[in-house]
Parts: C-alpha cells; structure tokens; sequence
C-alpha cells in the first residue's frame, strides 16, 4: 500500500493534527506501507518560520520523516495569528499542494485531513486527478462548527456548507474522531463513515505520583489552544474569584492569548502565562499540577460531539481534570472517573477549586484514567483500525 496524505501541518510543528498523524504514520510504516506527506513548511502557531530550514523544510523538496515516510513541502504565506490570517495562508498552501501532490509516487488511496477547510478542496481535486479514492479525516464537526462560530456569513456561508456537504458526500470514506459527530453524518444521510478516535501512546507517558493532601493552594493547569472554542476568560475569571487559593498556569498560544493576559491582568487575577511547551517541559507542568482543564465552550452545540485532543493525554498521566465540556467529551471523564466536569460559569468553578482546596483526596483519581485509555484510545490499535479501513477502500470502494 502507499498512502498519500494532505495536511496544513505535520511535525516538526506541534499541533493535534501533527501528533494524530504521526502515530497513525507510525503503524502505517509497522505495516510495510509507503507513506508521502503534501505539508507546509513548518510555521504554526507563529505564522512564521522560526525552526532552521534542515528542519521546517523547503519548499518543493522532501525530507525523510521520522517513520521513513516521504514529506514533501509546500510555501506558505507569513501572517499574523488571526483568524483572516490562517485562512489566506492555508488557501495559498493548499493551492500550492495540488501541484507538489502531483510530484509524488501514484498512491492507492489519498488522505486529507480537516479542519483546514482548502486542503479539504485540495484533496478532493488531487484524488479526482490521481483517480485513486478518497478519505476525508474529520478531526472537528464541519460544517457545524462553522455556523457555531459565525466563521462565514451571508452567500458564502451557504455555498462553503454545500462545498464541504458534497465533498464528503463524494468521499469514498469519511473518518470521524468521535462517535457523536458520525452518527450526525448519518443522520444527514451519509454512509460511507467510520470512526477513528484520537489516542495516546500510553508507553510514552508516565503515570505522575498522586499529589500531595497537604498544600496551602491549589494549582490548576490548562495547556493548549488559546482561542475562540475554549471561553478561558471563565476559568480566570474563577481563579479571581478564589484570590490566593488557586494559581491557574496557562500553557500555549492562540488568537485570544493577549485578550486573556489583558482580562487576568484587570481583575489582579492569579494566572499565570507561559510560551508553549513540548516534550520533557511539558511532564514538568503536569507535575506540578493539582488539576488540569479541559474546556470548551457550552454555546456551541457542535461541541456536543467534539473532545479536546489534550483530553486522553491528562488522562493518561493520572492527574486529576476540572472539565467544562457536555456531550461527548463529558462522557469520557465521567467514565473515567478521573475529576470533576463543571458548567461553564466563573462562579460555578471557583466553587468546584474551593471543594478541591479544602478536600485534596478528591483529586486522588487512583489512575481510573488510564486504565480508560488502556481501553479505549491505545494509538497502536487505533492505527490497526486506520489500516483495516483503508485497506477496505483502496481495495474494494467505499466503506459502507
């Protein structure tokens, strides 16, 4: 088998699409299978490149990847992180990729992950003009999220759910990362779907001591995305109202970042922010940590079908999770018994922190978390059940 796989960012950047596909690329390699990669040169999340040209790429030319697989890069376009921004840079390199795909071994099936609604195009024309099937790797609910948020308006709105409708109508498979957004698609009346959920390599994350039952504070870590999906202003907003019984630590970078400094910094909030951390550093906060957030916004119904990829890593390494999701997502934690899921209101968390403080053996989750992801999200079967699809579709037409 060789796999063709179009994505808006692949490692060296750290991104949730980045960790997906290099575990799934991983057991593809296990697999004996050939695997070419159409990506930017890394630049995400600054909107610039930052790294050395031998290790962000140049453009047109392809690297070896970390499993033997064959990336090839694409241009970008420098930007600001805003929202305008990301969308005329991953316009450019999508139609940058349609070329560079081109360039590459005929594959027997082509991949193209979402959300970056142009490489979902790009995919789509690359796959009619490889004549070689199609699967369409949905890591968030498009289009929902996109009526959610109010990303396009007026005409346009209507013609980019029809384009997105119809492309995943025409795919030969759809791959959702949850339960919920699928049986959606199914109920549009859509067939050729299955489900791939996001995971862990359980191996590779240590399960942390329990902390302390004596402190004088608690300390809440949220690491991740700063931005629109998440409403962090309710968790500062919290830690405000808990003055010096909390420290909240927040971990990341996004569109909304500098809007929250300014919130925290208003209300003489007890949050601190830090730049993005990876590898080694990022075991540290968890450590340190008496209670990570997994958030995102309550206002939105695709998110009942949505679950933070950070999800399965804090769950993994045994700390306990302040949760403000619904749907889906809070199924998992309640299943896994691994913390506390909360509503999305300042004065409803600060009272759930005060609990946590004045109760420590409440955030003893006694590794129920996971053991969870044990059973449910090992990256090495996940990885069997992406071949077993793919398998099936380059082999015999759509999955249905």
């Amino acid at each position: 088998m060789r796999v063709l796989l179009l994505t808006h960012s692949y490692a060296p950047e750290h991104s949730p699409p980045q960790r997906r596909w290099t575990q799934l690329i991983h057991s593809f390699r296990t697999a004996g299978w050939d695997v070419d990669v159409v990506a930017p040169v890394a630049h995400a999340p600054h909107g610039r490149r930052i790294l050395p040209k031998r290790e962000a790429g140049r453009p047109f030319r392809s690297d070896k990847g970390v499993n033997g697989e064959v990336v090839r890069r694409v241009p970008y376009l420098w930007h600001k992180t805003t929202r305008i921004g990301r969308l005329i840079d991953h316009l450019f390199s999508a139609g940058m990729s349609i070329p560079t795909a081109a360039m590459c071994r005929r594959p027997d099936v082509v991949i193209v992950t979402v959300p970056s609604l142009p490489i979902l195009g790009a995919g789509y024309v690359v796959s009619r003009m490889l004549r070689r099937p199609l699967v369409v790797d949905m890591r968030d609910a498009w289009p929902d999220i996109a009526r959610d948020a109010r990303l396009i308006q007026g005409s346009a709105k209507s013609l980019t759910e029809r384009v997105i409708i119809a492309i995943q109508d025409r795919a030969d498979l759809v791959v959702t990362v949850t339960y919920g957004f699928a049986r959606t698609l199914r109920d549009r009346g859509l067939r050729n779907v299955a489900t791939v959920t996001n995971g862990v390599d359980i191996d590779r994350l240590q399960k942390l001591d329990p902390v302390p039952l004596e402190k004088n504070r608690l300390d809440v870590l949220y690491l991740g995305n700063h931005g629109e999906s998440q409403h962090l202003d309710i968790p500062i907003r919290a830690a405000a109202l808990m003055g010096d019984r909390v420290r909240l630590t927040m971990v990341g970078h996004g569109v909304k970042r500098n809007e929250l400094k300014a919130l925290a910094a208003s209300l003489d909030a007890p949050v601190e922010f830090h730049d993005p951390a990876y590898g080694p550093e990022v075991m540290e906060y968890y450590r340190s940590a008496d209670s990570c957030i997994v958030a995102l916004r309550d206002d939105w119904k695709s998110f009942e079908t949505t679950v933070p990829s950070k999800t399965y890593e804090v769950l993994s390494v045994g700390r306990h999770i302040t949760g403000m999701v619904r749907g889906e997502a809070k199924k998992i934690l309640e299943d896994a018994d691994a913390g506390h899921v909360v509503q999305a209101d300042p004065e409803a968390l600060a009272n759930l922190w005060r609990v946590l403080a004045d109760d420590r053996m409440q955030l003893q989750v006694n590794g129920h978390g996971r053991l969870w992801v044990q059973h449910n999200a090992d990256a090495r079967t996940l990885g069997q059940s992406y071949i077993n699809l793919l398998a099936e579709v380059a082999g015999g037409g759509p999955h249905r």
